[in-house]
C-alpha cells in the first residue's frame, strides 16, 4: 500500500500523539487502589483515527504505539498484554463502525471493554492462572467508564475536526 508524503507525515503526528499521551497517563498517579485501571487517554488518537482517517491507519498507529511505550517505558510481558487487549479491542470497533449502527462513544465504550477482556485474557495465558477472570469484573467497569469518557473526547475531536 502506497502512502503519500502528507498522509505519513500525519500517522507519525497520529503516533506521536498516542505516544505523548501515553507518557502523561503513566505519570498520573492511579485513579484507585485497583492496579491496572487507566483512563486509556492514547485510545483517542486510535477512535479518532478510526473515523477520520481509516482501519489500517488506526491499526498501524495502535501497533506503533504498543511497540514503542513497551520499548521506552514497558517490558516485554507489558507487549504482549497491551497487543492481546488492543488487538481484541481495535478488531471490535472496526466491526461496530463498519456496521453504521453505533456511535463513536458505544464504539469506544465496546473497545475498551474489549481491551481489558483481551488483557485478562492475556494475563490468564501467560501466567497459567484461570482466577484473574475473577478480577474481569473490575475491569469491564472501569473499562465502560473510560470508553465511554474517550468516546465523547473522540466525538468532539471529530467534530471539531470537520469544521476545519
Amino acid at each position: 500500500m502506497r502512502m503519500n508524503v502528507m498522509k505519513l507525515t500525519k500517522l507519525g503526528l497520529l503516533v506521536t500523539l498516542a505516544l505523548i499521551l501515553s507518557f502523561l497517563e503513566a505519570q498520573v498517579p492511579p485513579l484507585t487502589a485497583i492496579p491496572g485501571i487507566k483512563l486509556g487517554l492514547p485510545n483517542a488518537a486510535i477512535v479518532f483515527l478510526l473515523y477520520a482517517v481509516g482501519e489500517w491507519e488506526a491499526g498501524l498507529v495502535s501497533l506503533l504505539r504498543i511497540l514503542l511505550v513497551s520499548v521506552l517505558f514497558g517490558s516485554l510481558i507489558s507487549l504482549w498484554y497491551s497487543a492481546a487487549g488492543a488487538i481484541l479491542s481495535l478488531a471490535v470497533m472496526i466491526l461496530l463502525k463498519k456496521s453504521r449502527k453505533f456511535s463513536c462513544i458505544t464504539v469506544s465504550t465496546l473497545g475498551g471493554v474489549c481491551h481489558n477482556i483481551g488483557q485478562i485474557a492475556a494475563a490468564c495465558l501467560i501466567t497459567r492462572t484461570a482466577e484473574l477472570v475473577y478480577y474481569l469484573p473490575v475491569l469491564l467497569l472501569s473499562g465502560t467508564v473510560a470508553g465511554v469518557l474517550i468516546g465523547l473526547l473522540s466525538g468532539i475531536i471529530l467534530k471539531r475536526m470537520e469544521k476545519l
